[in-house]
């Protein structure tokens, strides 16, 4: 972990975060989907042709796992993160094949300090992962705990 350059004061209503790109190739779907999810289409390329999804394709599951990482190498890394207390919403859009190469984004949508935690704030995010033609493949809705760079000042304005 290296030197912390986002702390809460930082993440300002509608500033956008990128995450670091993951290349998905099948033998990850499969080594994924073996340990964790083994359902046909997450197996075996016959299978996921014959499904709705169109090809082997990753778990939901994976694609979440692979957000976090692209999130964590993207900014999360270098932020003063707590830890988050769940996740409001998560859905999967559009499968991710493999080969397909995703990127995306972290949108701050609201952030205020904590009161019951005066050196912390909360900041909800909206995060969007893509493939390489653009098409949102997971989308979701989550708070993170972010320290403050200067909890003194914050704590006259702290929100319920």
């Amino acid at each position: 972990m290296g030197a912390i350059e986002f702390h809460f004061e930082d993440f300002e209503t509608g500033r956008v975060f990128a995450l670091a790109s993951a290349e998905v190739t099948a033998q990850a779907i499969i080594a994924f989907a073996s340990e964790f999810d083994p359902q046909p289409m997450h197996l075996d390329e016959e299978a996921g042709k014959a499904s709705i999804l169109g090809g082997l394709s990753a778990s939901g599951w994976h694609t979440a796992s692979l957000f976090m990482r692209m999130m964590y190498d993207g900014w999360l890394s270098r932020s003063s993160s707590e830890g988050s207390p769940g996740i409001e919403y998560m859905e999967w859009k559009k499968p991710v094949l493999a080969g397909d190469v995703l990127s995306g984004r972290s949108t701050v949508i609201d952030a205020r300090p904590l009161r019951s935690k005066p050196n912390i704030g909360l900041v909800k995010f909206l995060h969007e992962v893509e493939n390489q033609r653009g098409e949102i493949v997971m989308r979701g809705e989550n708070p993170i705990m972010m320290r403050l760079r200067a909890p003194a000042e914050a704590s006259t304005e702290v929100q319920p």
